[in-house]
């Protein structure tokens, strides 16, 4: 009988110590924070700096490693002209860091972890951020990082020059200019506002290409097989452009001349510059006149041309586990808006398209909405970094043989076609 009694402690006693374990192991999983089994952890964060928000990184790693304690983020500072090297040495001596901020993804696609097995899968995880930018991080079905900030293109104008001339920019997404309305505004601020310049555009392929998709363009096609920038509509709109040259409405002197359309914006005496929403933070200090934002105009359709930063974690570096948990606190809706609110920068997550900013948060807003209008061919585009790296010059100066009468439009697509073509087959 006493026998049978102690056997049936033991049992009792087993059962509430496995109730226990179970208890402890809810608790960690809902509380949200990384297990590692006690042991101490390191995580190498390769990262570069463009301005204020490597302080404002090290804040948020300092919040999560409060909440994990066995959790050390390491931010690894490298020089950006210097970054892809560092990051390609790393992986390439097999000791990558556990994850790095990147812009471009496809380069280091291959050697990524997938990060679909930690955040819910493919359609959850990507419900979360703006679908234009989707090509840049998920890739083959798998999410190789997740994304951080993102960059539009949009007019930044010169409300000084345009209050003189009498003309009221569109104040909502539903006035939107179209291309011929948005000439004329521009006439009417050089000829009554006493604008020198009319419209800047930066001397950049990925600037020119706003126009190129708002006319129902693309760089590729759609799986990125074959070029598609010499069709009908890439030709249309390298017409337009020269079109736009040729009327005095983008002054020649900046894709002709190499003039840079920063100082000449800041010099008071251009309407307009077609540029990205970074340059919100580099006129902050203008105070000569007034500045704003105000809608691109739209051809067949409306359209920016998408970018930004991601993080990405590696395959193959023995902390997967606790990268995948970092990175998931990190595209969190809290941590998002403090990084990108922070750091004056926009983010790609739809929740947390109106950050209440210290500067300039209804400009914010007008650039946001060109991404929410931007079509997912732009980050098909320029995700596919592999190819496109190669032939952004060749763009370029094609662009320019055309402004300089040299070629048709035509002609000068069908130069870049052939390029493409070439590095497709390179990176195959």
């Amino acid at each position: 009988m006493k026998k049978m009694l102690r056997m049936l402690t033991m049992s009792l006693l087993a059962a509430v110590l496995l109730i226990g374990v179970a208890a402890c192991s809810d608790s960690s999983k809902s509380s949200g924070t990384s297990k590692s089994d006690g042991k101490k952890v390191t995580l190498d964060f390769l990262w570069f700096t463009d301005g204020v928000e490597g302080d404002v990184m090290r804040d948020i790693i300092k919040d999560y490693q409060a909440k994990n304690k066995n959790v050390e983020v390491k931010l690894i500072e490298v020089a950006y002209q210097d970054y892809t090297t560092k990051l390609k040495t790393m992986i390439a001596g097999g000791k990558p860091p556990a994850l790095a901020r990147v812009t471009d993804t496809g380069i280091f696609a291959e050697q990524a972890m997938d990060l679909k097995p930690y955040v819910g899968g493919v359609d959850k995880f990507t419900s979360q951020f703006l679908p234009s930018i989707k090509p840049y991080y998920v890739k083959k079905d798998k999410i190789i990082a997740t994304p951080m900030d993102v960059t539009a293109n949009g007019i930044i104008y010169n409300k000084t020059l345009f209050k003189k001339a009498g003309v009221e920019v569109p104040q909502s997404p539903d006035d939107v200019w179209t291309w011929d309305e948005f000439e004329n505004a521009i006439k009417q601020v050089k000829e009554k506002g006493g604008a020198k310049y009319g419209l800047l555009v930066d001397f950049t392929p990925h600037r020119y290409s706003t126009l190129l998709y708002e006319f129902g363009g693309s760089i590729f096609t759609k799986d990125g097989s074959a070029p598609a920038i010499n069709n009908k509509n890439g030709v249309a709109a390298l017409d337009y452009f020269k079109k736009l040259h040729k009327d005095g409405i983008i002054p020649e002197s900046v894709w002709l001349g190499g003039e840079n359309p920063n100082n000449l914006f800041r010099s008071g005496t251009a309407a307009a510059h077609l540029a990205g929403n970074w340059m919100l933070s580099n006129y902050k200090d203008i105070n000569n006149f007034e500045w704003g934002v105000t809608y691109l105009p739209k051809g067949e359709i409306r359209s920016s041309v998408p970018g930004g930063k991601y993080i990405m974690g590696f395959q193959k570096t023995g902390v997967e586990k606790e990268t995948a948990a970092f990175i998931k606190y990190l595209a969190s809706k809290e941590v998002n808006a403090k990084f990108n609110q922070n750091s004056l920068f926009l983010s790609a997550r739809k929740d947390n398209n109106e950050l209440d900013y210290a500067f300039g948060k209804d400009m914010f807003k007008v650039f946001s909405n060109e991404l929410e209008n931007t079509p997912e061919v732009a980050a098909n585009d320029w995700g596919n970094q592999v190819v496109i790296s190669k032939v952004t010059t060749d763009i370029r100066d094609a662009v320019v043989e055309v402004l300089s009468g040299g070629v048709s439009s035509k002609e000068a697509m069908d130069k870049v076609a052939e390029k493409l073509k070439e590095a497709i087959a390179d990176s195959k």
